[in-house]
């Protein structure tokens, strides 16, 4: 299903890209404010002084919210206006992170946090469902896709190193204000350069789809977020269930409305559920080994945040790199052909990254990261410039901005679920690896503690004598190097699989256009 035949496209030129690059600023904030917080943290916990379970919502809430309104505001900004509503976003934005800099508890953190990743969901589908639309030839809207994947990705990447370097010299709050000169920029070119797109003919969200939506992601990500904390506990096991079910109901509905929320038609050619498939399982092995990274070059490696987030800039210029340079290389090769062969290139990396376990000295450890790491990025790219470039691009003009929702919550879908799989099965792994202590050694209550995390290990190894606390120290260490391992052994075969379903993909008929 594709762009109606009888459209003729529109050349792009300076105004377009002008208004791309005003699309691309906003898009890098977003994703930078999704790691950037996490090295506030600990002054944060000084000055508001939240319980643990207030400062899980405090990181959580942001990415809870995008999660479970993506689809229900892209469908929004095909029949409001995509313009409109990010211009609405983006004030909202203004206003809630503003609040969030300057919050005095962390209910006023919370609540502002809440509104910034409803903004958040209002601007990333609307932000690419423009880009389809101010680029309608296919090779300049791939590179236009390729260039905001490319600011997207690099702002995961560049979040801690940005963190850090603000908290070297400014409050936590600072962290929060990053977006307000960029979404002011926004809001004063976005009337000029931007164009307006709606779809006349459709009426209001259908309110029930629209309540299953949001109730189903907000509890899948909750279930699956409280699993990767405390386990298969009845709270989170419900809470998971519960969303598959009427994540269900709201497919059902979906097939039976005449103007649905989701038009399942997306799903007809073969190349756009292979695309789905690419970014789930591209952005569960990332995000699930992010996790391991931070800990490893933090924690073992002794490198403070900004140094570690350094360390990662090779990894992040492969991804620019690349996500550059595969819409180019999309012109002559077939896109999923790019993905399928940047898939596997990615679960190189990966096996590169496992190697870790098999490495003794600290500085080798680092230096296989590295390596792991930019390899694994260099295959992200692409899969993220072109899988996104072929959801979207599948699209009548009238539903870009449904379709952008979707692509954008496979990837919030494939985060989530990373860090929930591959962080249960490295918690599984680092427990089975710490022995018990010793009641002669006086050792017990060290070696139990030192089973909950990495960080716990290390600082109950300083409570002991030297040689006790050495080997202590020697033994977590080796238990988080296995962990790290198993991670990324089964990111490695997920990508191989992901590879193999997007090359099976390419002898199958490419579906409804």
């Amino acid at each position: 299903m594709n762009r109606s035949p009888s459209t003729t496209a529109v050349k792009s030129g300076t105004k377009q890209w002008l208004g791309l690059a005003v699309l691309a600023l906003p898009t890098l904030l977003l994703s930078l404010d999704i790691t950037v917080l996490h090295l506030g943290v600990p002054r944060l916990s000084e000055d508001l002084r939240p319980t643990s379970n207030q400062l899980l919502w405090i990181i959580d809430i942001y990415g809870f919210m995008i999660a479970g309104f993506l689809v229900t505001m892209g469908s929004l900004g095909d029949r409001v206006g995509r313009r409109r509503l990010l211009l609405v976003g983006a004030a909202a934005f203004v206003i809630a992170s503003t609040a969030a800099a300057f919050s005095t508890t962390p209910e006023m953190l919370i609540a502002s946090r809440a509104v910034m990743g409803i903004a958040g969901a209002t601007l990333m589908p609307s932000t690419l469902a423009l880009i389809s639309s101010m680029f309608q030839e296919p090779h300049r809207r791939a590179l236009a896709i390729g260039i905001w994947a490319t600011m997207f990705s690099a702002g995961i990447a560049l979040g801690p190193i940005v963190g850090g370097a603000l908290l070297e010299h400014f409050w936590w709050g600072s962290v929060f204000l990053l977006g307000v000169p960029v979404m002011l920029l926004l809001l004063i070119a976005g009337p000029l350069l931007l164009p307006e797109y709606r779809d006349r003919s459709a009426g209001l969200p259908d309110a029930v789809s629209v309540a299953l939506i949001v109730t189903a992601m907000l509890l899948e990500t909750y279930g699956i977020k409280e699993m990767t904390v405390h386990g298969l506990a009845p709270a989170s096991v419900v809470a998971a269930l519960t969303g598959v079910a009427l994540g269900f109901a709201f497919v059902r509905r979906q097939r039976r409305l005449s103007d649905p929320l989701l038009d399942l038609r997306l799903f007809a050619a073969t190349d756009v559920r292979a695309g789905l498939v690419a970014l789930l399982i591209a952005t569960f092995a990332v995000g699930g080994i992010y996790f391991f990274l931070a800990q490893h070059l933090q924690l073992v490696g002794g490198h403070p945040p900004l140094i570690s987030g350094l360390l990662l800039l090779p990894g992040a210029a492969a991804l620019i790199l690349t996500s550059v340079l595969a819409p180019v290389l999309a012109r002559r090769i077939r896109p999923m052909l790019i993905v399928g062969g940047a898939l596997a290139v990615s679960a190189l990396g990966f096996v590169v990254l496992a190697q870790v376990s098999r490495v003794n000295e600290t500085g080798a450890q680092t230096a296989v990261i590295l390596v792991g790491f930019a390899l694994a990025y260099a295959g992200i790219g692409p899969v993220t410039a072109l899988a996104t470039d072929v959801v979207v691009g599948s699209a009548p003009a009238e539903r870009a901005g449904s379709a952008s929702a979707l692509s954008e919550t496979s990837t919030e879908i494939g985060v989530s679920l990373g860090i929930a799989v591959m962080g249960s099965l490295g918690f599984a792994l680092y427990r089975a690896g710490i022995p018990q202590g010793t009641e002669a050694g006086g050792t017990v209550d060290a070696y139990d503690g030192a089973r909950e995390t990495l960080a716990a290990a290390l600082e109950a190894s300083e409570g002991l004598p030297a040689p006790l606390g050495d080997a202590l120290r020697v033994v977590a260490v080796d238990a988080f190097a296995s962990s790290f391992g198993g991670a990324a052994w089964l990111g490695a075969a997920l990508l191989l699989v992901a590879s193999a379903t997007v090359f099976a993909s390419l002898r199958q008929p490419r579906g409804v256009r």
